[in-house]
């Protein structure tokens, strides 16, 4: 299928000149049509300041001071996959609470005006401070540490309570109902239910969740109550065979659609699986080798990517691929938004891995579908870079 070059259409009135210079393609132009859903995917959850530290030889040593090579920062948790979405061209609005401290100023003027994101159903919180997460990048792993309180829900002005925020927290939603959007992207946490995702699901909105951790130890998919407004489940390897009780992650792929139509495996190093129960489907693509410099947001990239391909109507292969692609190019810059890939990057790849020698045809062959999709002229060298290690410079003049 192949997609124009530019946004058309109707443009939210939100979408800044960098914004659209930044997206260059737009994944869904052939299927726009009047009357369609002002958004594209929306989504909701908790918006980090992230400062991410790189290049550190080994974790660090207690008592000690360790040297960090490179730096990084950015906003993080659900920023980061409202970001790799918008990077790829979709038009996505975000509901979060922001902090009306600087580093929540930063973090909203980043998203809106940077990535061109609706912040719309989003609120900024007097008297609350901004959730910190320090991330430290090293043997292609990372620790965190994070800090943060939930917001009030009510009167504002009120001190906020003393409940620490988990690193992938159920999110905040100021709106009575989500808005009309193609698609949402849902965070499932285990004995709990979100409102919201039923009311997007009898909408018509697509729901594409993945889950975190399940710190009680149950695995019971039984508590993922929200599954069954899902059309996909993209779990990581581990996850699905504790879900399933499979020793085998494709097998547990299987296993879960019992319970949702479309079942995404990641398997590390390995690439990634996935079935299609609705039409028989079942893909896998091999992972691409990179050198990883900081995993933050990998999975929210790989999740934005299948995203997109799924409302492009691509086949199965090709999303997972798509996936994989945006995850490889994300993971070899520092910051989970920061990194996450747009089409520049994509096709400044696509062109890079045509020109060396020795490729094999096969695998040049399994990411074809993206000639007609990238830039056909590109002015920014091969690596490229976005990661800046401040907050920001003062304007000068």
């Amino acid at each position: 299928m192949t997609a124009s070059h530019a946004l058309t259409g109707e443009e939210p009135e939100h979408l800044t000149q960098a914004a659209r210079c930044q997206a260059q393609v737009d994944p869904l132009a052939a299927l726009r049509e009047p009357g369609d859903p002002p958004w594209d995917v929306y989504l909701t959850g908790t918006v980090f300041l992230d400062i991410i530290f790189t290049g550190l030889d080994s974790a660090p040593v207690r008592g000690t001071e360790s040297w960090a090579r490179g730096m990084g920062s950015s906003p993080g948790g659900v920023a980061n996959m409202a970001t790799a979405l918008a990077r790829l061209g979709l038009r996505t609005s975000l509901a979060a609470a922001f902090g009306d401290d600087h580093y929540g100023e930063y973090c909203w003027d980043t998203l809106a005006q940077g990535e061109g994101i609706d912040l719309t159903p989003s609120r900024t919180v007097p008297g609350w401070h901004s959730p910190v997460t320090v991330s430290m990048a090293y043997e292609g792993e990372r620790t965190m540490v994070s800090h943060g309180h939930e917001p009030p829900a009510e009167e504002p002005s009120r001190p906020s309570p003393a409940t620490t925020l988990k690193r992938r927290p159920s999110g905040v939603e100021p709106l009575p109902r989500p808005p009309r959007a193609r698609a949402a992207v849902a965070s499932l946490t285990p004995g709990t239910c979100a409102p919201w995702i039923a009311q997007a699901a009898r909408a018509g909105t697509r729901i594409f969740a993945d889950v975190g951790w399940d710190d009680t130890g149950a695995w019971d998919i039984a508590g993922l109550a929200d599954l069954e407004h899902c059309e996909a489940f993209l779990p990581n390897a581990e996850e699905a065979k504790r879900y399933t009780g499979a020793a085998c992650p494709r097998v547990a792929a299987h296993a879960l659609t019992q319970y949702v139509p479309v079942a995404v495996v990641t398997l590390g190093s390995e690439g990634a699986y996935a079935v299609d129960r609705r039409t028989g489907e079942a893909a896998e693509v091999p992972a691409i080798a990179v050198e990883a410099l900081d995993p933050t947001g990998a999975g929210d990239v790989f999740v934005a990517g299948f995203v997109a391909g799924s409302l492009a109507g691509w086949p199965l292969a090709d999303r997972l691929a798509f996936a994989g692609l945006t995850a490889a190019l994300s993971v070899q810059e520092f910051g989970g938004s920061l990194s996450a890939p747009g089409w520049s990057e994509i096709g400044a790849w696509w062109r890079r891995v045509q020109s060396l020698p020795g490729q094999e045809p096969a695998a040049l062959e399994r990411y074809a579908f993206l000639e007609g999709l990238v830039p056909q002229e590109l002015d920014r060298p091969w690596p490229l870079r976005r990661a800046v290690p401040t907050i920001g410079f003062r304007r000068s003049g």
